[in-house]
């Protein structure tokens, strides 16, 4: 046998070793670089005005009116998440990933899928766990509007009702196209944005499924069982942490992570020795999201007050609409009151004894 024969022979295992070393790390080993998550804009809070008071261990300080989350004290925080996740899914378990934000949807969709998991993108239906017989159910409704279409059976029926089975085919699918596989409820449930996707929370905390969380400085951390401290509002500090999640789930089923232990960072730096040098184009990415999540939420707290303002103020011509038309109205002018006329209808008392004794003299 020739040497190139033996090469190419030796070659699955040397590819075979090399996966084993990458994914053979020291438990001290940082999950993921202090680098790359400054780069990725993790260390953005929210509005200095929108800051949880329980979140004030993991916030380094503030600039441009906005928190800064301090990345070397949420260090612990991210290998016990990813830790926790990893042993989850060794022992069999499944994860939902849910993430309906319009600049987390693509980011979770893909490491889901990557990962081999469920996920919700689109729309969070009441009672997707605490409700999940019936979410079968609406799942076994969509197989089989599908598996009509595949075999014709649509085409037999009447035009309007083919079209009707198409529309809630459509409907279905923008719900359920990431749960479609499911069969019993999830043992882990990884969530983007907790404050967003409050219902989740409950419905997985109500059935004590753990919550695994991306929670900027306005989350509770008391609703959350591992949750890790970083940007929620940029697309790649999303990216980023929604990546080390399924990592978690891909290295928890024996595959190579892609996000996890990459260009660790191990020597010890102060955060604000971190802060130097980083790449300011996410920044401003990161800013420009935080401006634009708080502007929208602004608005609409804007509208709920102006709305509370204008009923006060108005109450009370509501109040009178529920009155009689006659109670409302004032008399005209020269109009007689109701009690004028009553006094004048009123005939004139009889005159007394005395009245009539001095009438007489």
């Amino acid at each position: 046998m020739s040497e190139e024969e033996k090469k190419v022979e030796a070659a699955p295992a040397e590819a075979e070793a090399n996966v084993r070393q990458s994914i053979e790390h020291k438990p001290d080993d940082p999950v993921v670089s202090p680098k790359a998550l400054l780069a990725a804009g993790c260390h953005f809070g929210h509005r200095v005005s929108r800051w949880n008071p329980k979140r004030s261990k993991y916030i380094y300080g503030k600039r441009n009116n906005l928190h800064l989350i301090d990345l070397n004290k949420s260090a612990a925080q991210r290998q016990v998440a990813y830790q926790a996740l990893k042993d989850i899914v060794s022992k069999g378990g499944k994860v939902l990933f849910v993430g309906t934000k319009a600049y987390a949807q693509k980011a979770v969709t893909e490491e889901a899928i990557r990962s081999g998991s469920f996920y919700v993108a689109k729309r969070w239906l009441g009672g997707t766990l605490t409700n999940f017989h019936t979410i079968l159910k609406r799942i076994g409704l969509l197989r089989t509007i599908e598996q009509e279409e595949l075999s014709g059976e649509l085409e037999k029926l009447p035009k309007k009702e083919a079209a009707e089975r198409l529309k809630l085919k459509a409907k279905l699918s923008a719900n359920l196209e990431g749960i479609k596989e499911i069969r019993k409820l999830p043992e882990a449930i990884v969530i983007v944005d907790p404050k967003t996707e409050h219902n989740a929370v409950a419905e997985a905390r109500l059935l004590h499924i753990p919550v695994f969380a991306l929670g900027d400085t306005n989350t509770d951390p008391d609703l959350i069982d591992y949750l890790v401290p970083a940007n929620d509002d940029g697309e790649a500090s999303i990216r980023l942490i929604v990546g080390l999640f399924a990592d978690a789930v891909v290295e928890g089923k024996g595959g190579e992570p892609v996000y996890a232990y990459k260009d660790a960072d191990a020597a010890a730096q102060t955060m604000a020795d971190r802060l130097k040098g980083v790449d300011q184009t996410e920044q401003i990415k990161s800013i420009r999201a935080k401006l634009r999540d708080d502007a929208i939420a602004r608005r609409k707290n804007g509208k709920r007050n102006a709305r509370k303002r204008f009923i006060k103020k108005n109450f009370h011509r509501f109040g009178d609409q529920n009155k009689p038309e006659g109670e409302n109205k004032p008399a005209a002018d020269g109009a007689a009151k109701p009690s004028d006329a009553a006094a004048a209808e009123t005939p004139a008392a009889p005159a007394t004894n005395a009245e009539n004794n001095g009438e007489a003299k």
